[in-house]
């Protein structure tokens, strides 16, 4: 089927267009539910699961320090987040279908070439840049941006279920890759850990479609005698009141809604690079320190639908109070009961991480797509990723740095429990902006309506 323009989103079809239109027998976005959350699964397992179990293997054999093969991962969220600002645009136009297959050949070159790395500078650009592009290209913005246009009263539970590919890929992939390491060693885990990606992925991307609007269906996979009785008012209400991101920069709450979830996702990219090396050097075996991404995985996967739920009902905005109180708690004990050997309390810290972060995607994806609509969704998440992703590049490097001044981790990870505190204050202070503001006050120009 050809592929529509944008501008087709401003408009609901006309009555007689929606009474030809039969509504399927499974609604289409239920499809695309399973497809990011597969996406998700590879593409944040490649940039983030795997990198642990890869973290000592490698340092060992290539006589790196921490902080030096960390600095990877650092680079990467510097190419996530300005690869953002052009992927989000395009998702908006032409959806994520090419976009998927480029990535997935680029991911997978990126991993093969890592197996026969020997200098730093070679893992920097094909970890840090190469890799973490490829990912982008087929990952959580392509992805959620996609379901956002195709769910809005279901939106949180859409989010939900898709994002249990992310916690998915702790649950399976950080011990798979542990043990395939430990097994046929770190070069010949990379070429196979590519070979499983391009075996899921290219079949998936066939599947990837841009907006309902674009196939004669509604969002939420509303009837057309739905639509005629009012059942699509949110919907609409939701399209119509949409910014672009101009508009929507020009906002305090985009800003308050950035650095929020910024802030209080810290937590996620430092614990699944520096969990094993921190359990570790604390005495606990590999395969239990692996563990502890499984222990975190697990509630961070099955509590994702639970938020969902709540999401849909409930205050998105107010829930994420939630959601970063956890994870602050959750910080604090992993560091008290790691040092004090207090092993059921371990698992009962790391449990209640996994709880906190299961609610960050579907609670981040809903707030966005309420405060700013989501016709341009692409355009404007993508402008908030630098300024997050910059905060959350920077903890993983930093912890690695502050081991190798201080000699342990305690100190990073009870600063990343108190910025969650502060997230708290930062969403608390957001409001849903209207487009009035956004246009400006005392015959202030309006932007253009270009993303």
């Amino acid at each position: 089927m050809a592929r529509q323009p944008t501008e087709r989103l401003a408009a609901a079809p006309d009555a007689p267009a929606l009474a030809a239109a039969r509504r399927p027998r499974i609604y289409y976005g239920y499809w695309l539910v399973v497809v990011a959350f597969i996406a998700q699964f590879v593409s944040v397992g490649a940039q983030n699961y795997v990198f642990g179990p890869f973290f000592k293997p490698m340092t060992d054999d290539l006589g790196w320090t921490r902080s030096e093969y960390t600095l990877a991962r650092t680079l990467g969220q510097f190419v996530f987040a300005f690869a953002g600002l052009m992927i989000g645009a395009y998702v908006d136009r032409h959806g994520g279908r090419r976009l998927m297959r480029v990535g997935v050949a680029i991911l997978v070159a990126s991993m093969v070439a890592c197996s026969y790395v020997t200098e730093l500078w070679q893992w920097w650009l094909l970890n840090g840049l190469a890799l973490t592009a490829g990912a982008a290209m087929m990952g959580n913005l392509v992805v959620n941006v996609t379901l956002a246009k195709w769910f809005v009263e279901k939106r949180g539970r859409a989010a939900g279920f898709a994002s249990m590919g992310v916690s998915f890929a702790g649950v399976a992939l950080t011990p798979f890759a542990t043990v395939l390491i430990d097994e046929v060693g770190w070069r010949a885990a990379w070429r196979l850990l590519a070979l499983g990606a391009a075996a899921i992925i290219v079949p998936l991307s066939f599947a990837m479609r841009r907006a309902p609007e674009d196939y004669g269906l509604q969002p939420d996979g509303k009837s057309a005698e739905e639509i005629a009785a009012g059942g699509g008012q949110r919907a609409a209400a939701d399209l119509a009141s949409s910014m672009t991101r101009r508009q929507a920069m020009r906002t305090s709450s985009f800003y308050l809604v950035v650095f929020a979830f910024g802030l209080g996702g810290l937590s996620i990219g430092m614990m699944l690079v520096q969990t094993i090396p921190f359990m570790t050097d604390a005495g606990y075996s590999r395969a239990v320190a692996a563990l502890m991404i499984t222990v975190a995985s697990v509630p961070a996967m099955v509590t994702k639908p639970v938020w969902g739920y709540f999401i849909d009902r409930a205050d998105a905005q107010r829930l994420s109070n939630v959601g970063f109180v956890l994870t602050a708690a959750a910080m604090a004990l992993i560091v008290v009961s790691v040092r004090a050997r207090i092993d059921p309390l371990v698992y009962v810290a790391f449990f209640l991480l996994g709880t906190g972060w299961g609610g960050f995607i579907p609670l981040q994806e809903v707030v966005w797509a309420t405060f700013f609509g989501r016709r341009y969704l692409g355009a404007v998440r993508s402008a908030g990723m630098p300024f997050a992703l910059l905060l959350s590049a920077s903890a993983p490097l930093l912890a690695s740095l502050y081991f190798d001044q201080v000699g342990n981790y305690d100190g990073a990870f009870l600063a990343v429990a108190a910025f969650s505190l502060v997230a708290v204050l930062l969403i608390s202070l957001a409001r849903r902006p209207s487009r009035a503001a956004a246009e400006g006050v005392g015959g202030m120009p309006a932007p253009s309506a270009r993303a």
